[in-house]
């Protein structure tokens, strides 16, 4: 795998950019090629989720004042932490193997962006639509599940979510569901009403 800064990279209908998607495609075409993209899909997942549960980790794989040595410690410590998360399921060896050349060319600080990426491209395989959702706080499985469902219906077919928080929105929701931007986010609602008040001064 190469590490160079490259053009956009065109896969499955989805257009992914830089080191995060060329890392992405080069992982999604292994793992079509080997029938394995929902046990890769599973194993991202679990790595995702144990990044999300510990700040410390992240500030690991993230900072630059870390060498590699250290970041493949890093990388020893997630692999094992999500095998017993995953119930004692062996990691797949693709993934094992994928997570460390990522780290070895010192680009494990892209993981959660490689990681968003495949899922991209794994929706477009499945015929299937990404909304990217930036809320003030963390949402519930009800109010995720009441989201996915509008979203169905206003496109006609289901909806994976892509999820951040955003605490500068205050409150509401910003939804990107393809060319489209749906904005109820409270700081657009106070801007647009400071605007118009600027504007009857």
């Amino acid at each position: 795998m190469t590490t160079g800064e490259a053009p956009d990279v065109v896969s499955e209908r989805v257009t992914v950019s830089g080191v995060a998607g060329r890392y992405a495609v080069a992982l999604f075409d292994l793992a079509k090629d080997g029938n394995l993209l929902d046990a890769i899909a599973g194993d991202l997942d679990a790595i995702e989720a144990l990044l999300r549960a510990s700040d410390d980790l992240r500030r690991l794989i993230k900072s630059p004042l870390f060498g590699r040595e250290q970041q493949s410690k890093a990388l020893d410590s997630i692999l094992s932490e999500v095998a017993k998360l995953s119930g004692g399921r062996a990691i797949s060896d693709l993934t094992r193997r994928f997570v460390g050349v990522v780290a070895e060319n010192g680009r494990l600080g892209f993981i959660e962006n490689i990681i968003a990426d495949f899922r991209r491209l794994l929706a477009a395989h499945k015929g299937e639509i990404t909304a990217e959702v930036v809320a003030a706080h963390e949402l519930n499985e009800t109010q995720l599940t009441a989201l996915k469902e509008k979203l169905k219906t206003l496109v006609g077919r289901d909806v994976n979510l892509e999820t951040r928080i955003d605490e500068s929105l205050i409150g509401g929701l910003v939804i990107k569901l393809g060319s489209r931007m749906i904005d109820s986010s409270l700081k657009t609602k106070l801007n647009n009403l400071q605007v118009a008040m600027k504007e009857v001064g």
